[in-house]
């Protein structure tokens, strides 16, 4: 049985060079989400968000694999990140964050089996707010996106000249009903924080 890979089938939403900002255009997908608000630093919500998603993540993968004879990686965490005044990103004022933390999942992943899913995680692990996390579709259309690599706390800078190219594309960030997105190709726990690879990327 292959195993697909779909980050590699969607290598340009899901790479990218360093500092260098790129337009992209991103289809509708599906995602495991769930929404919560605050310092993601110290968020216990934000802590119980992760500890459901990968679970029905991987849950799914192993029933997709059983039932439908197909196998694939499990996609990285992502988040969307929205806030009353954008420059609430640009100087991290994390508290007045609100995020949707989420797992994308392949087409063929429906909500018969997310229910199956969620309720043998519930059964297992009796996780919090389980009643939370959901499957929907979600989509971007035209966005700016880049490739940024270093700590978090650090993103600062390279928002700004992300905000600022897409002004040189004519874009207003204003005008936009679409949130700031990060996707984390690293794993926190395990990688040195000056060697988080994170994709930032904003609708416009």
């Amino acid at each position: 049985m292959n195993k697909i890979d779909f980050k590699k089938q969607l290598k340009e939403l899901y790479a990218g060079e360093v500092d260098q900002n790129i337009v992209v255009t991103v289809p509708r997908m599906n995602y495991l989400m769930i929404d919560g608000h605050g310092d993601p630093d110290t968020s216990q919500d934000f802590v119980d968000a992760i500890e459901i998603l990968y679970p029905v993540a991987y849950t799914l993968k192993f029933m997709c694999k059983k039932e439908l004879g197909v196998d694939y990686g499990v996609m990285p965490l992502e988040g969307l990140w929205w806030a009353a005044d954008m420059n609430d990103f640009v100087f991290t004022n994390k508290d007045n964050w609100f995020w949707a933390a989420m797992i994308m999942q392949p087409d063929f992943v429906s909500q018969d089996m997310f229910k199956r899913a969620a309720e043998t995680v519930t059964i297992k692990k009796k996780p919090a707010s389980i009643e939370k996390i959901r499957l929907e579709p979600y989509e971007e259309g035209r966005s700016a996106q880049v490739m940024y690599i270093g700590p978090y706390a650090d993103e600062g800078p390279t928002i700004q000249a992300l905000h600022r190219f897409i002004t040189e594309q004519g874009g207003e960030l204003e005008k936009t009903n679409k949130y700031h997105h990060e996707i984390y190709l690293s794993d926190a726990r395990r990688s040195a924080p000056d060697k988080l690879k994170t994709i930032i990327r904003q609708p416009f």
